[in-house]
């Protein structure tokens, strides 16, 4: 080989290395990092602190969609099984503030609706709903999200989202937005992942002048929103279009190639009692088409009304409200791909609100809706569900929406708390509605408690916790049972919330509700002494048939105890002498049920 093909040769060999020193002194970096634990994991879950056998939200989860983290929202904590047990059916719900629940959160949300209400009517399923939804997000973080729940085995996945999508975290109006190329953004996403990605942008955050920072007295709406006019069709109107059909479509195809059912819900929001919140002043502008559509409301034209009080909301210029578009956009995504359904909540909201024009009697403000909006969006995907028959066990009862209105466990704290979250959003931009003089919160432990809640003195499980206490001090069994099925909804692996929920029935006279819950408590817990609460409530119910199979895994588990086997030969008495017409064999029926410590059955047979 000749002296200058072996310059040359090194000269390659030098570059090489030359070029790799930098790269292996930043991976080198970037373990280093990680091994001393410098800034955070953002990936969806983590292991559940307190108990290592769940997986929950991660609180970090959400820092990389805002560009300044202070604004970075965090999402309910709802543990799911790392191994998924058998008969589990697993949700998971995505979203943005309306879909958290928004103002009321915890049991308010749609999600808890419908979770009560599925509970209810297949009780021999385990459901897991994980509501991973966030306030001040968009389609970008949906889209994110979407792609990590597939990991962990989900039978369904719900999703309603669009309202964000220009001052949501990376929207194109928001404080958050970085480009409209969506592979830019969507580089940007996983580079933000790095550690030393995160230690470049901490370091240059503590460069920034303080005025340059957001004022945390503002809301979030207006720390979000930057671009707070967006005319109509104009460009950046466009582009908001285009970036949710980019990240829907991408998320559908994702979703179908996996093979994951998609719930795809269209959007409501206040078209009737909201007014525009920026116009300009044209004759064809916002608040014009919003007088004419009053006008035409109150001479009973409501179809020309609709559509007028819809063109005033899709003039105004400050874009917290989805525009139509969006709608057309997620239903035309049901048809392309076979396993989005379409979940038309719009539709049932206009069955239900006044000529099918959506207000106040559905939405508390702009988008959220008020708790019996919340319950009708939960059965609009009740009923999407039911048609998709993806659940194969048999419903035990159907809840109907009216039973389900009547019974959810939404208490008064919840109610007085959404009301003051709204009020006090509302007095701020871009409502600008002052609370009205004079107001002056109610004396009763309800308000007292809501009125904690509505600034972080307390958390909502201590508002449930003192609600119960006093509501059992006052000899209020019905409330202090309402407070322990809401912490029940929000604790669902505990099992000692159901055995509270399955006493307090049953003094007040609900043997159904209280086999309910002791089964709930028994599916979590099979020990002995839950085996046994089983058995005697069925037996002190005069259900002696059901009682059986508690009473043979009783026997399983503590095979030489004599007493179990004399109440399974009673108890078979028992069955036998039912069967009966013979009027005698009721004393001795009343007699039997005496003997195994079911009075409240025996009661009956003696009277007969």
């Amino acid at each position: 080989m000749k002296p200058q093909q072996l310059s040359r040769k090194k000269l390659r060999w030098f570059r090489v290395i030359a070029l790799s020193i930098p790269v292996l002194i930043l991976l080198l970096a970037e373990v280093l990092l990680r091994l001393f634990n410098y800034g955070h994991d953002t990936s969806l879950f983590i292991r559940y602190p307190d108990d290592n056998s769940y997986w929950v939200i991660n609180k970090y989860a959400s820092e990389k969609y805002f560009t300044d983290t202070a604004n970075a929202t965090k999402g309910n904590i709802e543990p799911f099984k790392v191994v998924k047990a058998k008969n589990t059916f697993r949700i998971f719900v995505l979203g943005e503030s309306t879909t958290a629940g928004y103002p009321y959160l915890h049991n308010g949300s749609f999600h808890r609706w419908l979770q009560y209400r599925l509970m209810h009517t297949y009780p021999d399923v385990n459901f897991e709903v994980i509501n991973v939804s966030l306030t001040a997000v968009n389609s970008y973080t949906v889209l994110d999200f979407g792609k990590q729940v597939v990991n962990y085995q989900p039978n369904a996945v719900l999703v309603y989202t669009g309202h964000n999508e220009y001052y949501g975290a990376l929207g194109i109006g928001s404080t958050s937005h970085i480009a409209n190329n969506r592979f830019l953004v969507q580089t940007v996403l996983s580079l933000k992942d790095l550690r030393l990605v995160q230690l470049a942008n901490n370091i240059i955050d503590s460069f920034k002048p303080v005025s340059s920072k957001p004022d945390q007295r503002d809301n979030l709406m207006e720390r979000m929103a930057k671009q707070q006019s967006i005319s109509y069709h104009s460009e950046a109107y466009r582009a908001g279009v285009t970036q949710f059909k980019d990240n829907m479509t991408e998320l559908c195809r994702f979703m179908q190639d996996k093979k994951i059912p998609v719930f795809l819900s269209t959007l409501v929001s206040n078209e009737k009692d909201l007014k525009p919140f920026i116009s300009d002043t044209s004759d064809t502008s916002a608040n014009m088409l919003y007088a004419q559509a009053n006008d035409s409301y109150q001479a009973a034209k409501c179809q020309q009304a609709k559509q007028e009080f819809i063109r005033a909301k899709e003039l105004d210029l400050l874009r917290f409200r989805a525009p139509e578009a969006m709608n057309g956009i997620i239903i035309g995504l049901a048809k392309q791909f076979s396993n989005i359904h379409l979940v038309n909540a719009r539709a049932v909201f206009e069955q239900h609100s006044p000529n099918g024009i959506l207000g106040n009697e559905t939405l508390l403000e702009h988008v959220h809706p008020n708790l019996y909006g919340y319950a009708l969006l939960s059965d609009a995907f009740y009923q999407s569900l039911e048609n998709a028959k993806l659940i194969k066990a048999q419903a035990d009862h159907e809840m109907s929406l009216t039973e389900l209105l009547s019974r959810m466990p939404i208490t008064s704290v919840d109610s007085l708390y959404g009301a003051y979250t709204i009020m006090m959003l509302k007095a701020g931009w871009p409502f600008n509605e002052p609370i009205r003089a004079g107001f002056k919160r109610g004396d009763d432990i309800s308000a007292q408690l809501a009125g904690a809640l509505s600034v972080n003195r307390i958390s909502w499980l201590d508002a449930m916790d003192q609600l119960f206490k006093y509501s059992m001090k006052t000899g209020d069994k019905k409330k202090a049972l309402k407070a322990v099925e809401a912490v029940m909804l929000e604790k669902p692996q505990n099992a000692t919330y159901p055995i509270y929920a399955g006493r307090l029935s049953f003094e007040l006279g609900d043997s159904d509700g209280a086999a309910f819950y002791f089964k709930k408590a028994y599916q979590l817990d099979p020990s002995f002494a839950n085996t046994q609460t089983m058995y005697l409530v069925f037996l002190k119910s005069d259900q002696p048939a059901k009682a059986t199979p508690y009473i043979d895994s009783a026997i399983r588990q503590h095979p030489s105890d004599i007493e179990l086997v004399n109440l399974k030969a009673i108890v078979g008495e028992i069955i036998r002498l039912k069967n009966t017409t013979d009027k005698k064999a009721y004393m001795q029926i009343a007699a039997d049920y005496h003997a195994v410590g079911a009075d409240e059955a025996a009661v009956k047979y003696k009277q007969q």
